[in-house]
């Protein structure tokens, strides 16, 4: 990494663990002031901890992006004490493991709750502060699955699709505010992320899928994001193989849905 990240502040949502966690590490080591937050304390405290003696800093900062009614207090907070934000990289989200056909109502605007407009919503309390200071860069986790559909995830996958529109509208209305877009696309990384998938009761999935278990390393993954924001793409593809995917689909269209319908799910 060049110093680009030198002495800039960066915001950083789930920050506790996977590709959040290796995100801050990587930022802190590089010089960057960076605001790490999550829904877990202990997960946080410990990234603290992790980080103590590198070159830059990290201020924990918790908070659940399904509960948003305070966002614009905390983001206030954050420009009081750091006097801008020069990156906001939303990372934080969460998975499913449900069929459709079983999946309360209830579940799906939880998922798109956290997943959507808690990304939004602190996207869009940023953001002004970010025009005021000459510019910025927001970044969003999308996944593979956010460029097609893919089973047991339909609520998981029609909140990353929603990412995309927002992300892209917002880089077209802003760009003459010096606002710089990315929305990263995950394929198959080794994080917990299908561990904490809500299935159809809302309770957690409590298994590493067999597809997530045999992906990229998260440090690979942080690494793969760090080039892509280097370069101000304005979409970072991360994992493997599994990202021939997203030609399959767009390309062969019929082809995909026949052997997407052969992928174990789980």
């Amino acid at each position: 990494m060049d110093n680009i990240f030198t002495d800039r502040v960066v915001w950083i949502t789930g920050a506790s663990s996977g590709i959040g966690r290796e995100l801050v590490r990587t930022f802190v080591r590089e010089g960057s002031r960076v605001i790490a937050s999550a829904n877990d304390n202990d997960g946080l405290l410990t990234v603290v901890n992790e980080c103590s003696g590198m070159k830059g800093s990290v201020t924990p900062l918790p908070f659940d992006l399904g509960e948003t009614d305070g966002i614009d207090t905390l983001v206030a907070e954050v420009i009081s004490r750091e006097g801008r934000i020069d990156m906001l990289l939303n990372i934080g989200g969460v998975s499913q493991r449900a069929m459709i056909s079983d999946t309360p109502l209830w579940l799906d605007r939880k998922i798109m709750e956290i997943n959507y407009f808690g990304t939004i919503a602190l996207t869009k309390a940023v953001l002004p502060y970010m025009i005021t200071a000459g510019g910025g860069h927001v970044a969003a986790t999308s996944s593979i699955s956010g460029r097609f559909g893919f089973p047991l995830r339909s609520a998981y996958s029609a909140s990353k699709q929603a990412l995309h529109g927002f992300f892209e509208t917002l880089l077209l209305e802003h760009r003459k505010d010096n606002i710089r877009v990315s929305v990263i696309i995950p394929g198959r990384v080794r994080t917990m992320i299908s561990y904490h998938a809500l299935t159809a009761t809302g309770v957690e999935h409590r298994r590493m899928d067999e597809g997530q278990a045999g992906g990229v390393s998260p440090e690979k993954a942080a690494r793969q994001i760090i080039r892509g924001l280097q370069k101000r793409k304005i979409e970072i593809l991360v994992g493997s193989k599994e990202l021939l995917m997203l030609k399959i689909r767009k390309y062969l269209p019929a082809l995909f849905f026949r052997i997407a319908g052969r992928i174990k799910p789980m």
